[in-house]
């Protein structure tokens, strides 16, 4: 694939991996560009289509992933989340560096792929912190928060795996974990910068 290298962020829900990458959209306008992910999931209030996420339906899904359509796909939650080739495309013709927010399973699908990008994990500090961020959200019912959990444990432990990650970050300081997170891609953020001003 042509084009700037790509951030993989894995990490589990509420590890701050969206606020994190809010932050770098904010500071680096133009230089990311976000994937669409697809999702068989339903909107959340404000979710736009082609924004968010491309909502399809578990069957326009399913048939795009045995076309070989996409770089990753996974089950969570009773939903389908997955990046479609095209999608990681689109932000490479931009000249933009794509941003791939994907969990644990993802990483591993991309790992056989030729895409070549850069692996970051976001961590909570703890446990104890993440069921704290994801009640504070308010957004979950109590099944679905207890499978997030379930899920983040998995994770954690999954991603512990050597040589799985470029860096692992743990957020327990929002400034100091974006400061890594920035120093980790500097050099990609540069090279797009310049080949603009070519």
């Amino acid at each position: 694939m042509q084009g700037p290298r790509p951030v993989v962020l894995s990490g589990p829900s509420g590890a701050g991996k969206s606020t994190l990458i809010k932050k770098l959209f904010k500071d680096y306008e133009n230089v990311f560009g976000f994937s669409v992910s697809h999702t068989t999931r339903q909107p959340r209030p404000g979710e736009v289509n082609g924004k968010d996420y491309h909502f399809v339906t578990r069957e326009e899904m399913k048939k795009e992933i045995d076309a070989g359509e996409f770089i990753e796909h996974a089950e969570f939650s009773g939903n389908m989340y997955g990046t479609s080739k095209a999608a990681v495309q689109a932000v490479q013709a931009q000249n933009q560096i794509c941003v791939l927010d994907v969990d644990i399973q993802g990483v591993k699908n991309i790992k056989r792929t030729d895409l070549n990008p850069i692996y970051i994990s976001v961590q909570p500090p703890s446990m104890d912190v993440l069921e704290k961020r994801l009640r504070d959200r308010q957004t979950e019912t109590e099944e679905s928060l207890l499978k997030r959990l379930s899920a983040a444990r998995i994770d954690l432990e999954l991603s512990k795996e050597p040589g799985l990650f470029d860096l692992v970050i743990v957020n327990d300081d929002l400034e100091k974990a974006y400061s890594e997170l920035k120093e980790v891609l500097l050099k990609e953020i540069q090279k797009t910068q310049e080949s603009r001003k070519s």
